[in-house]
């Protein structure tokens, strides 16, 4: 009977749901399809036993299905079905995450020990495999830098996702770090949190870079104003004196804010050519404000949106080459683009409705701060339009979501 009882605790929603989320960040690491199917297994163990009319409580989730459905419609006016699938495909789990989490109760103190330990560890390990590639052709990926070319990362080299990811982690540990349950812990998960705070500075990633420290000087503030705490004043005379170092004295992210000075300076010299990319980034907005402007309602169709941006470069920007030609670098002017001004009203409707199980406790700053953080990354890339985009918006935002007191959930004890 015990061994039974054992064996049922072992195995239940909760413990199942922790060990497979710790399987979707090494397939994020390491492998998209092993990423995949461990969210759809995920969706699986949390929907066993749910009747279908209870996934209908959700709001969060139904107006999620909505702005979802109007890049399904977009179908009947794109001529290339092909590019509308991929499109539609990478957004599937939207269908499934937000349900599963809703599903699950609330993870226990022990859990939370569980899954911080291992996204954190998953997290080095990645930095560890990123950094042993830079000192095997040191000179090489340090001359590189002067082109925006950033040394090798896991997540099939984007930079983007792993560095943001790890300031996500940053928020979640702040989160977790009074219900880790012993000194070991502590003491492991503060390591890991200033070694992966030193190689966001080594690999200069701007997301990840301005990412971390908006975080991290919002916590010096709540620190010192809710909880009047010196240490946030000190943290942030440290955060600030570990910026200026780092400039001065890393190369990596010395000659990121050089090259970061030389396309502003481009930027002031009109150039249109296309080979910087924060100009590029800016003229790809311009263009597709301009389609937008054209087609207000239903867009120009997901699948024409490629076809449409060439087009507008050429009449706009006829200076940049084919290669250097972006969609929008922002997901709020894709979906106007592909699905019209419906459309987006229906995205910022899903984002913001998230907000409103924000309260006056500690578990809302966190959350905000992670729905900040991913609104920003929304606004400067297209981060719905790639797998690993979703992925690290969903998990780390549901994660974050699900410590937020609910009726719907049970408590941490």
């Amino acid at each position: 009977m015990k061994a039974n009882t054992r064996f049922s605790l072992y195995f239940d929603k909760s413990n199942i749901a922790l060990a497979l989320l710790a399987i979707m960040i090494a397939g994020f690491l390491l492998s998209p399809a092993i990423c995949s199917i461990a969210v759809i297994v995920f969706g699986i163990n949390s929907l066993r036993d749910v009747h279908p009319k209870n996934w209908f409580r959700h709001t969060w989730w139904l107006l999620g299905l909505v702005w979802i459905f109007f890049y399904a419609i977009t179908w009947f006016y794109s001529d290339d079905k092909a590019y509308w699938s991929t499109r539609l495909q990478v957004k599937l789990a939207f269908l499934l995450l937000p349900l599963a989490f809703a599903l699950l109760p609330r993870f226990t103190k022990r859990q939370i020990n569980f899954i911080t330990l291992s996204i954190g560890l998953l997290l080095l390990a990645g930095a560890v495999y990123s950094i042993s590639l830079l000192l095997n052709d040191y000179e090489y990926y340090i001359s590189e830098y002067k082109y925006a070319h950033l040394f090798p990362t896991p997540v099939r080299n984007d930079y983007i996702r792993f560095s943001l990811s790890i300031a996500l982690f940053f928020v979640w540990s702040f989160y977790a770090f009074p219900l880790l349950e012993n000194r070991i812990t502590k003491w492991a998960i503060g390591i890991i949190i200033l070694l992966l705070f030193a190689y966001i500075h080594i690999l200069a990633a701007k997301s990840g870079l301005i990412s971390a420290y908006l975080f991290l000087i919002a916590w010096c503030i709540y620190v010192s104003i809710a909880q009047k705490k010196l240490i946030g004043l000190i943290t942030l005379f440290l955060l600030a004196a570990t910026l200026f170092a780092g400039i001065r004295f890393v190369p990596t992210l010395k000659k990121r804010f050089d090259y970061i000075d030389a396309s502003w300076h481009m930027l002031r010299n009109n150039d249109k050519s296309g080979n910087y990319g924060d100009i590029n980034r800016l003229q790809s907005y311009n263009v597709a404000l301009k389609l937008i402007k054209k087609n207000p309602w239903l867009g120009v169709g997901v699948g024409n949106m490629e076809k449409a941006m060439d087009n507008g470069y050429e009449t706009w920007y006829p200076e940049v080459i084919p290669e250097n030609r972006l969609l929008p670098h922002n997901q709020f002017l894709i979906v106007s683009l592909g699905c019209g001004i419906p459309g987006l009203v229906a995205l910022l409707v899903w984002l913001f409705y998230a907000l409103t199980q924000l309260r006056k406790n500690r578990e809302s700053f966190f959350f905000f701060m992670t729905w900040l953080l991913l609104i920003i990354q929304l606004l400067i890339e297209p981060a719905f339009e790639i797998q690993f985009g979703v992925f690290v918006f969903l998990f780390f935002f549901l994660l974050q979501w699900h410590t937020l007191p609910s009726k719907s959930k049970q408590p941490a004890i």
